[in-house]
């Protein structure tokens, strides 16, 4: 995008105009001739208001680098991070974190970013635990960081850090799915031992490879989507169940709606697999991470009178840090 020629500060009443944000205009709609989606599109406008310092953050730039989203609320702000020393801009769409020090930024498709460590950071000032380790976990599979970087980043005396320290050793970049990272993490909190991606072979023949191994057993645990009801995908489960079952090794297969509405009956099915008693009470900690999350229509609302706070406090503005 040429923003000479294709952004508009200010009012546009011509067509073939995209009306971004308050005094904020770019070209769009059939006529966009740029090539880009409307989200990126109307980022690309946005970055001609921010400050040389000025970069896209937290959720919205999580979206960008295609990392896995929690459930979010409707309707949130674009996120931007920018230099305490410049002014910022007086935008009701923009939600701005202030910086005493310059963070680490990548520029992808003319837009300034932070990167995917400054990113998920940024994230951790607001998110939960849950949330964060599916953003993390994504991140890991898609190549955009690694464990040490993580670690490195939340190592800094940051708002947010010791929030992100901790959801970094949740974190495995062998999750396929935002579904399958919360099933490990189910499994994990209620005294599970599982082996994520595990390959199961027979006789030095292989068999299929699982979401979940339950350790020490012949047991896989995983989550099916809807992916699972395509018919075609539907014959080759069945195929594979076969095989299973003729090499010794059985699978269970789980919903979204078991993870959040129905975990007791994972968590039995678990523990009668390794013989174990069955304690309901083991069920307490997920539940208590699931309700903070944003997989809970308490953790959206929370999320959402944190960021209206925040916006209120400083006028659409988020305090920075001071490392």
């Amino acid at each position: 995008m040429r923003p000479e020629r294709d952004v508009v500060v200010g009012q546009v009443r011509r067509r073939g105009w995209r009306r971004v944000g308050f005094g904020l205009y770019r070209r769009g709609g059939h006529d966009d001739p740029v090539g880009l989606g409307d989200f990126e599109a109307d980022l690309q406008a946005w970055q001609q208001v921010l400050p040389d310092s000025g970069c896209i953050t937290h959720l919205t730039a999580a979206a960008l680098y295609g990392m896995w989203l929690p459930p979010l609320p409707p309707r949130l702000p674009i996120f931007v991070s920018m230099a305490k020393s410049q002014t910022r801009p007086k935008r009701p769409e923009l939600l701005v974190m202030r910086h005493t020090r310059p963070i680490a930024t990548l520029r992808r498709d003319g837009l300034l970013l932070a990167t995917p460590e400054e990113t998920i950071l940024a994230c951790a000032r607001d998110l939960s635990l849950l949330d964060l380790v599916v953003l993390g976990d994504s991140a890991l599979q898609l190549g955009l960081t690694s464990t040490a970087d993580l670690f490195a980043s939340a190592s800094r005396r940051r708002w947010g850090a010791a929030a992100m320290t901790r959801a970094v050793g949740w974190m495995d970049r062998r999750a396929e799915s935002p579904w399958e990272s919360l099933l490990r993490v189910f499994h994990r909190v209620c005294g599970v031992r599982v082996e994520p991606q595990h390959n199961v072979y027979d006789g030095g023949r292989f068999v299929a490879r699982g979401d979940l191994w339950l350790t020490g057993t012949r047991m896989l645990h995983e989550y099916d989507g809807a992916v699972h009801r395509d018919r075609r995908t539907h014959v080759q489960d069945l195929e594979r169940d076969r095989r299973l079952v003729a090499a010794g090794w059985n699978r269970r297969g789980y919903t979204s709606r078991d993870l959040l509405h129905r975990p007791e009956v994972i968590l039995a099915d678990a523990e009668a697999t390794l013989g174990r008693r069955h304690r309901v009470d083991r069920l307490d900690p997920w539940l208590g991470m699931v309700a903070e999350s944003l997989f809970s229509a308490d953790g959206q609302a929370r999320l959402r009178r944190r960021l209206d706070r925040g916006a209120r406090a400083s006028g659409r503005s988020r305090p920075g840090h001071a490392g």
